[in-house]
């Protein structure tokens, strides 16, 4: 079989040095398999296998050839729907725990990337920013919420004239900062979590789909192209690749592109003099821009997105136009890496996790927000596998509806519904 490659991006061409592994060919048995290779899928296989379990990993194509290896890597706490629309869908006690889950998924990451010596790049600090004055009074008021409701101190607000001093440009009027957030190199890491999980055991196939799965009994059986694992649990963690191999959880994500560039080095002093404090800096408009310095010095912006699933535009020019309307004097800069992926986002933004049988579970819908929260839904989900489900079916009780118009209507209507968004961002 020819070698896999990733898809060209900075973070590929900046990755330590990863194996090829096999592919599946015959019949394995083990106790869990686990289906994708992305920080969800890593994540789980390693604390499954922390159990005692045998845990088989298929990958598609590479470990963190997704999302994973590919995102906007801002490692940040909540989820994407707000613990406002979380209270409304599973009441305030269950919502907190949810918050909690969240920030125990930042120490998470810290404590994996000690414990496995992942050379991931990881830096403290991120900025959600206000463009115009509505958004300022609601950074006000989440930090309010954050600080009073859910006891969260590490957030503070920056005003303006902080904010012009620690990020060179004039688009912000404020920022709430917080310092237990942070950024790293998303590939680099998920490569990390893969190595840890092969050193407590787990065999990882790449180049290897998971075509189909039947659950009988206390036995469910994954069949690939070339071979079938039997397990007695199987965990879902392909999100919007997983497509016809589990229809019924693909009408319940959208797969939303999105873009990002990456500038040549820019130097040390040029490349502090953007972002003082080295935070990653997201701003609250509903199509967003985020960027952060790279530990070599160069800036990562993105935020172009695309509902259509058409790929007609020019993505690099329009991600490097939003990236000169937020720091115009990069005007000189030349971009040296352009990339896209596809982020799965459910219809009221909260993750999605639960069942299709007493042994299959699932992992997906983390809506831009998964580069912390894939990490603690797979301790999660090994915790329910391992006997102790009562953190995972709080998350298993948001309730989640199909994307409407079915699949020939569905995107469409999203278009439709984002085009409102985008004129929304404009008042």
């Amino acid at each position: 079989m020819a070698r896999l490659e990733y898809v060209p991006s900075y973070y590929a061409s900046s990755a330590q040095p990863a194996p090829s592994r096999p592919t599946l060919a015959g019949t394995v048995d083990a106790d869990v398999c686990v289906v994708g290779a992305g920080i969800a899928g890593c994540s789980s296989a390693l604390h499954l296998a922390e159990q005692g379990l045998s845990v088989v990993l298929l990958e598609d194509q590479r470990v963190g050839w997704g999302a994973s290896g590919r995102s906007g890597a801002q490692a940040i706490h909540g989820i994407a729907a707000g613990q406002a629309k979380l209270e409304r869908l599973i009441g305030a006690d269950d919502a907190r725990h949810v918050w909690q889950v969240s920030v125990e998924g930042l120490a998470l990451m810290r404590q994996l990337i000690g414990r496995f010596r992942i050379d991931c790049d990881w830096r403290d600090g991120y900025m959600l920013t206000a463009v115009k004055e509505r958004q300022q009074r609601e950074l006000e008021a989440e930090l309010h919420e954050l600080r009073d409701r859910y006891g969260y101190h590490s957030v503070r607000m920056l005003g303006r004239e902080e904010l012009r001093a620690t990020l060179a440009t004039e688009r912000y009027l404020s920022a709430l900062y917080d310092s237990n957030s942070g950024h790293l190199h998303p590939l680099n890491y998920t490569l990390g979590l893969a190595r840890g999980a092969e050193s407590l055991g787990v065999r990882i196939f790449e180049g290897t789909r998971a075509l189909a799965f039947a659950s009988a009994g206390e036995r469910v059986r994954v069949q690939t192209a070339d071979g079938e694992v039997r397990a007695r649990f199987l965990v879902l963690c392909g999100n919007v690749y997983l497509g016809a191999t589990a229809p019924t959880l693909a009408a319940k994500i959208m797969a939303v592109a999105t873009y990002i560039v990456a500038t040549e080095s820019l130097g040390p002093q040029r490349a502090q003099a953007l972002i003082a404090n080295n935070a990653a800096v997201s701003d609250m408009n509903w199509v967003l821009d985020y960027f952060r310095r790279s530990a070599d010095d160069r800036l990562l912006f993105g935020g172009r997105v695309n509902y259509s699933g058409l790929r007609s535009f020019d993505a690099p020019r329009a991600t490097r136009a939003r990236m000169l309307r937020v720091f115009p004097q990069l005007s000189d800069v030349r971009v040296q890496y352009a990339w896209g992926g596809e982020v799965d986002i459910t219809l009221n933004r909260a993750p999605h996790f639960g069942r299709l049988a007493p042994n299959v579970y699932f992992l997906q819908g983390f809506s831009g927000h998964g580069i912390a929260l894939t990490g603690i839904a797979g301790k999660l989900v090994a915790e329910a596998i391992g006997g102790t489900a009562g953190r995972f079916d709080v998350f298993a009780r948001i309730p989640h509806a199909n994307f409407p118009g079915g699949q020939a209507l569905r995107r469409p209507a999203l278009v439709l519904a984002m085009l409102w968004f985008r004129i929304k961002d404009l008042l």
